[in-house]
């Protein structure tokens, strides 16, 4: 993975746990233009996450001879043993401690239709959330490997077109039908597809490097992103996708001037667990320091912050590490293709 990646990765995930700390705190009320650039803003974090998914995903399977079984297994291997982790500690807490998220709701059908990324309307009546309300991006995840990984069926020379084909027909016109879900109707999808577009280009042609021209390109995308307050829909896409896009194809070509810096690489590996777990800590903070203790909510996001990172890292190591490693032992291993070889 490049350290640049890594890091834009690590920096969406904590401008999306600045967002939420505006949300369990202050309900996103903003009294200054920082706590109001937060609310409106953070969930930019998720369009990143998006558009490199797609880059990475691209990029790690080019030169592998993969099935399509064995595509989904390694990326559930990946991706599940932490999300069902932290979404039945959301659920005990909810179940046992209900005041700690009070927003939250709790039934066995939703517990089940999260576990296995199937949308469905939150017990709380807010929304396609799960349980854990931030998997709402793994559902748009999941999605998109299954898609990708039929797309391994086809000759090579096909499966980019098959990826596209497919994920605007299920966007247009079978999201609407009983048997998806108008959750994937969500323009948001397609920023998977910039993050592929980005990774055929990169794997193909390389980026050309530089140091000027990137940070011109990261200045006015953040400043394309700052423009928009809250889109969403297809304004969305063009407003955020296009400018995390753009961030992306930036931080790769600083690549060689990042280096290999342990610091970014170590945070883009823990994002995420920070990702999903920052949520649990926020709420915990909120109810036990500020609400039974009277602490400012500035000075408990203090406290919260390293207890974040802390778990961060002790989950990748123990449970994104560890057991993802154990349960691909299990795995056949992809072959590399003559080319690659």
């Amino acid at each position: 993975m490049l350290v640049s990646v890594q890091a834009l990765r690590a920096l969406a995930a904590w401008i999306v746990v600045f967002h939420h700390f505006m949300q369990v705190f202050f309900g996103f009320q903003a009294d200054n233009w920082v706590e109001y650039l937060l609310s409106t803003r953070g969930q930019v974090g998720v369009d990143i996450f998006f558009v490199i998914s797609g880059f990475v995903i691209t990029v790690s399977t080019r030169g592998k001879r993969l099935s399509m079984p064995q595509f989904l297994l390694q990326r559930c291997a990946r991706i599940v043993p932490a999300y069902w982790l932290y979404t039945a500690i959301t659920a005990l807490v909810i179940v046992f401690t209900s005041d700690v998220m009070p927003e939250y709701g709790f039934s066995v059908i939703g517990l089940i239709k999260s576990l296995l990324f199937i949308p469905a309307e939150n017990p709380a009546g807010y929304g396609y959330y799960p349980i854990l309300p931030v998997g709402w991006t793994l559902n748009f995840e999941m999605l998109f490997y299954l898609v990708f990984a039929a797309s391994l069926l086809l000759a090579r020379p096909w499966r980019l077109w098959g990826l596209v084909i497919a994920i605007v027909a299920i966007n247009t016109l079978f999201a609407s039908q009983p048997f998806i879900s108008s959750f994937y109707s969500d323009p948001i999808i397609f920023e998977f597809l910039l993050g592929v577009g980005i990774g055929v280009y990169y794997a193909r042609h390389g980026l050309p490097t530089g140091r000027l021209w990137p940070l011109l390109l990261i200045g006015l995308s953040v400043a394309t992103l700052l423009a928009f307050d809250d889109p969403s829909g297809a304004q969305r896409f063009f407003a955020w996708g296009l400018p995390s896009a753009l961030l992306v194809i930036a931080c790769i070509a600083l690549e060689p001037h990042i280096g290999d810096n342990r610091v970014f690489k170590r945070m883009g590996d823990w994002s995420y667990s920070t990702y999903l777990l920052h949520v649990i800590v926020l709420w915990c903070g909120n109810y036990l320091l500020t609400q039974r203790l009277g602490l400012g909510p500035y000075l408990t996001l203090a406290i919260c912050l390293p207890i974040i990172a802390l778990l961060s890292w002790i989950s990748f190591e123990l449970v994104e590490k560890r057991l993802s490693r154990r349960i691909k032992r299990w795995l056949p291993a992809p072959r590399a293709t003559a080319a690659s070889a």
